[in-house]
């Protein structure tokens, strides 16, 4: 990017946080930066610059960074949720490139500051993940590289397995305590305190609700782990709840950023050769498909849905819900504040909508695509089921002291869709290395539960 076109970018930024302001967003400041491609592969791959270094990461750089030689895929834009929120330009982008990309995270930043469940997010985070980089480092130079990555393997297998509403709802469980010998028959004679009651209550229950932050749980009740493995586990743990609300709100936030680019753009004084490279852009941003969702197509179309419905409501909500005209603006702000993926798809997905973008279920048959579902409300419930627990199986902590022998007894809360075992008995692999006894997983195979187990030396298989 030569210098001219860099000042022209320079003025465009200020001239596109003055309309979004005016139009009624509110960010965080923004601090933008024009890289180069390796820069902006290598921090997508991360997740954020300056954070810990581990072979997946790399995998992932290569995978992106191949893609974009390859002319397969790009990434236009990467906004960081802090304050001063941080985003990233390609250098080989054009102006209108850019121009868009900046509107588009202006949005993303004034979601990130509002949004009901970014509002525990760590806003420094940039900071933190250096620290904790930091000490990771320290522990491969005393522990040994190959060590500290052999168990951070571990760790990251399970890393989406966190609770982050864990803190509203419980204290840290307290361990089962150990089994003592019974009392002499003439203890009590010495003793000045009232004698125990005969009858002793049955063992309590070890957690005693099912407890989902497998990650806590481990870090809390493992009894071989190193204070460095015990920190290990907290700072994946740490680093994984800044990232779960982009996970649950992956299609409201690209909507919101959508539905505010395409008007910021509008505002702009740009020339028909821009207007036309805008428009096409634009659509290529919400192409459909049929094999996964769109996140931005969707949550467009949802939210220009909502505006249209509150702008012009019918007389029965007039009548009943006395919903008043001209309100589309404001309902889609009270959505960005309030909800997240789930919330928005079973609140405000209808018919006509899931009929529009022909939501329906299909299926791969041979080389082609067979639709298999067609009722919007089973296509609706079906898209919320996937969102559940980000997308991850929903997996708790039933006992920590399984047949009183320190053993881990996970559940596997089965909705229907049954995990892949190959995969699962790998990872009961990885949380022995972690637990330090056998473990098992409850689980349904062919409609039948199971019993996955893996003892230190082999993985087995039960039915219940």
């Amino acid at each position: 990017m030569d210098d001219r076109t860099f000042a022209e970018l320079e003025r465009a930024i200020d001239q596109i946080w003055a309309i979004a302001q005016r139009l009624g967003l509110d960010p965080f400041p923004v601090h933008f930066e024009v890289v180069p491609a390796e820069v902006m592969y290598e921090i997508g791959a991360y997740g954020l610059p300056g954070r810990f270094s581990h072979w997946t990461h790399g995998r992932a750089y290569h995978h992106q960074k191949t893609l974009y030689d390859y002319g397969l895929t790009k990434i236009y834009e990467l906004v960081i949720n802090s304050n001063p929120a941080y985003a990233f330009l390609l250098d080989s982008n054009s102006l209108l490139q850019n121009k868009l990309v900046v509107a588009h995270v202006l949005a993303h930043v004034d979601f990130f500051k509002h949004n009901a469940y970014f509002e525990h997010t760590n806003r420094q985070m940039i900071d933190t993940v250096a620290v904790n980089a930091e000490r990771i480092r320290r522990y491969e130079f005393q522990h040994g590289r190959l060590e500290v990555e052999r168990f951070l393997d571990a760790v990251l297998s399970i890393q989406e397995h966190v609770d982050p509403h864990v803190r509203f709802r419980r204290q840290p469980t307290p361990p089962p305590k150990p089994r003592s010998a019974p009392p002499a028959p003439y203890d009590d004679l010495l003793s000045l305190t009232d004698p125990p009651a005969t009858s002793e209550p049955g063992p309590t229950k070890f957690p005693p609700e099912p407890e989902k932050d497998l990650l806590l749980f481990i870090a809390e009740h493992a009894r071989h782990l190193a204070d460095w493995q015990r920190d290990v586990i907290l700072i994946v743990r740490q680093e994984m709840l800044y990232f779960i609300p982009q996970l649950q709100t992956k299609i409201l936030n690209e909507g919101w950023a959508s539905y505010w680019h395409a008007r910021i753009l509008r505002e702009l004084p740009l020339s028909d050769d821009e207007a036309v490279e805008f428009a096409r852009m634009h659509a290529a941003i919400l192409a459909p498909t049929k094999h996964h969702l769109n996140p931005y197509y969707v949550g467009l179309k949802i939210l220009e849905d909502i505006e249209r419905r509150w702008d012009h409501p019918s007389e029965e909500e007039r009548l009943v819900l006395g919903r008043q005209p001209g309100q589309g603006r404001a309902k889609l702000f009270e959505v960005r504040t309030l909800e997240n993926d789930v919330s928005l798809i079973r609140n405000y997905l209808t018919r006509d909508l899931v009929e529009e973008m022909g939501l329906y279920i299909y299926k791969v048959e041979g080389d082609q695509l067979k639709v298999v579902e067609t009722d919007w409300e089973k296509v609706r419930d079906l898209i919320v089921r996937s969102m559940t627990n980000f997308g991850n199986p929903y997996i708790v902590v039933e006992d920590g002291d399984y047949r009183r022998n320190g053993e881990l007894y996970l559940k596997h809360i089965y909705e229907g869709q049954e995990l892949d075992i190959a995969y699962a008995e790998r990872t009961l692999q990885y949380v022995y290395q972690l637990w330090g006894r056998p473990v098992h997983l409850e689980t349904v195979l062919n409609e039948k539960p199971v019993l996955l187990s893996y003892d230190g030396e082999k993985n087995t298989r039960k039915n219940l």
